[in-house]
């Protein structure tokens, strides 16, 4: 158990338990490490499915992929709260300040891990080891997942962003840099081939049909635009 005693949203607190965790898991020697998270927002830029649109988040994933050199495998998968009931359980056991069970470590840190701008001083590493939670503080101005594009990132419009996973499920053929292989290998897993077309497996099993993002984007103009335009606020639509 982590006991956060610093202002940090939601986002930062997953990402300090994942960061702690990986800590952990270098001092005890591992390897291959599969890691199951319930935050879709932390998987999904850990592993460059959504940007990173805020500093803070930006500086913790560029944290993971330093430490993921540490490790021969390394996997991250989501899965539903309800699935993660035990790290769930430390969580609240945390935030509700109740007694430390016996077989459980707790750390307080006092600091964030890592260093972004107007933070603390961080990125000295956990003090302690032991299996570990974090204690969710929320703040006014949480970071939720943007679906805007990254300026930065102009995908271009005659490349096929769907050509590397049908190259990689046909015919083996990966990237020839190492670490974006490596990625580009565990984000491929969710894909399949049905009759020739490429599809992505949601976490609830449903086939999503992959198409062009010229065509992604009239497909979201003519659903959310108009009068179908949504009349809630955006993080309720995101």
């Amino acid at each position: 158990m982590v006991r956060l005693h610093f202002p940090s949203s939601n986002n930062v607190a997953e990402y300090e338990a994942l960061v702690n965790s990986l800590c952990i898991a270098i001092e005890l020697g591992i390897q291959c490490l599969d890691i199951q998270g319930d935050s879709q927002l932390v998987i999904d830029q850990v592993m460059k499915e959504s940007s990173c649109h805020d500093a803070k988040m930006a500086a913790y994933c560029q944290e993971v992929h330093r430490l993921e050199d540490k490790f021969d495998g390394l996997e991250l998968n989501h899965i539903p709260r309800h699935l993660n009931e035990v790290a769930d359980a430390l969580a609240k056991a945390t935030s509700g300040r109740e007694l430390v069970p016996t077989d459980v470590f707790a750390n307080d840190q006092h600091k964030p891990l890592v260093r972004y701008e107007g933070s603390e001083q961080g990125g000295d590493g956990p003090s302690n080891l032991g299996p570990r939670t974090d204690e969710l503080l929320t703040t006014s101005s949480p970071e939720v997942m943007e679906l805007e594009e990254d300026p930065a990132i102009e995908p271009n419009p005659l490349i096929d962003w769907r050509t590397l996973y049908l190259d990689y499920l046909l015919r083996d053929m990966l990237l020839t840099d190492k670490t974006e292989a490596r990625w580009f290998t565990c984000c491929a897993k969710s894909f399949v081939l049905v009759e020739g077309k490429l599809y992505k497996q949601s976490h609830t099993g449903i086939l999503q049909r992959c198409i062009p993002i010229e065509q992604g984007k009239h497909l979201l103009s003519d659903i959310h635009g108009g009068v179908c335009g949504h009349h809630v606020a955006p993080r309720a639509l995101v």
